[in-house]
């Protein structure tokens, strides 16, 4: 059999970000009607914010899925089976008559949409190596930065003006669309030696990732950024609409404070890579972010006119993201450097242990909600200086990575 040469596949950047973006998309567009849906099914906010548990506990058994599925049997096939599991997921959701049913249409939808992550982040690691690769993931970050930030814009002003269905409608709308475009334009990008895959193969690799203390580290890393972005968004509408008293279509406009600062600290991490490698990137990230909670948790003692209360809080947690869009990009560049030849199998493997981690930082950080400004603050700062340690006892020949 002729082997496929991933020189000769184009691909297609644009259509890789909507992709890879999709998920993110769908599990922020509708955090502005969790206030709606509490009160349509006559349940308190708290049930109606398992939705987002739900929605990562499927998400990393989906990742597993998808990125071993995506050694046996192609990057292609795993892209549009898991866009399809989507949209049935989201035609339930959008169908739902109770809180029972949102609950399986979003465990459904989550399953499926998963492979956008797991499954483009493997096409990138095929095409892409050293350097580069480092730099395509900041570039795809960037841009991704709008996908998590589109969502409670677009999701408050439908929730405020036609309710929280229509929502679910838009995101069938769209995976009908992503599914077309993938269809035609995304090719396979599969190397036949990774099809060689059994059940004792993938014990074998996840026992050498565990033992593997760099791709642990990324992994552990990867996880904790990504559970402080997503914890934001837990935190983000008690903290603008409760606090603050924003509207639901006011508080989707805040959305383009995580793109903005996402894409910038993208950039920054892109040109950093230019002058010094890639863990001193991270680090650089890291501290930056350290530094922001620091901020916000000392504003939160020094006496301030709400208006002023809030321009500092909103400037804290800009710096804090802009420091995460530094760090974020490099680490899944570098988390599966020792394991190239089943990137597949060993993409789905680090993807459920962090988006295990993601899950249960969004539930720790749903625990310790108490109203408070510095909740969010002190639960970033914990989650620092646990990245921080890490990234300290790295190996130095990490430091050449």
């Amino acid at each position: 059999m002729k082997k496929t040469s991933i020189k000769n596949n184009k691909i297609n950047i644009a259509l890789l970000v909507c992709l890879v973006g999709f998920p993110q998309l769908s599990e922020t567009i509708y955090t502005p009607s969790l206030t709606e849906i509490s009160q349509v099914f006559n349940i308190s906010l708290n049930t109606s914010q398992m939705t987002l548990s739900i929605y990562f506990l499927a998400f990393a058994f989906g990742v597993v899925f998808w990125g071993i599925g995506s050694d046996y049997f192609g990057r292609r096939k795993a892209m549009n089976f898991g866009i399809l599991i989507y949209i049935v997921g989201s035609v339930l959701c959008f169908l739902s008559s109770s809180i029972f049913l949102l609950f399986i249409g979003r465990f459904i939808q989550a399953f499926g949409a998963s492979t956008g992550s797991v499954t483009t982040q493997t096409i990138l690691r095929d095409s892409y190596t050293g350097t580069e690769r480092h730099q395509m993931f900041a570039k795809i970050s960037a841009v991704l930065a709008f996908s998590p930030a589109l969502g409670p814009l677009i999701g408050g002003v439908i929730t405020q003006f036609y309710g929280f269905r229509i929502v679910f409608f838009v995101l069938v709308v769209m995976g009908m669309v992503l599914l077309y475009f993938s269809l035609k334009n995304l090719p396979e990008t599969r190397a036949y030696h990774q099809t060689n895959l059994n059940l004792l193969n993938i014990f074998k690799i996840a026992k050498e990732m565990i033992l593997d203390f760099h791709t642990i580290t990324f992994g552990l890393l990867i996880g904790l950024f990504n559970g402080i972005i997503f914890s934001y968004y837990s935190e983000a509408p008690g903290i603008f609409i409760d606090k603050f008293h924003f509207t639901q279509s006011q508080y989707g406009f805040m959305g383009c404070l995580v793109a903005s600062a996402t894409m910038i600290g993208a950039w920054l991490s892109s040109k950093s890579l230019k002058r010094e490698n890639a863990i001193l990137t991270i680090r650089k990230g890291v501290f930056i972010s350290f530094i922001s909670t620091l901020f916000l948790m000392v504003t939160m003692f020094i006496p301030l006119s709400h208006t002023n209360e809030l321009l500092a809080y909103i400037l804290g947690v800009f710096f804090l993201l802009v420091g995460i869009g530094i760090s974020l990009p490099n680490c899944l560049s570098l988390a599966l450097v020792n394991f190239s030849k089943t990137v597949g199998t060993s993409g789905a493997i680090l993807s459920l242990g962090y988006y295990l981690i993601v899950s249960l930082c969004t539930f720790i950080i749903g625990m310790m909600h108490t109203g408070s400004l510095l909740v969010f603050p002190v639960f970033c700062s914990i989650i620092l200086i646990i990245a921080l340690s890490f990234i300290y006892f790295l190996k130095n020949n990490d430091m050449n990575s």
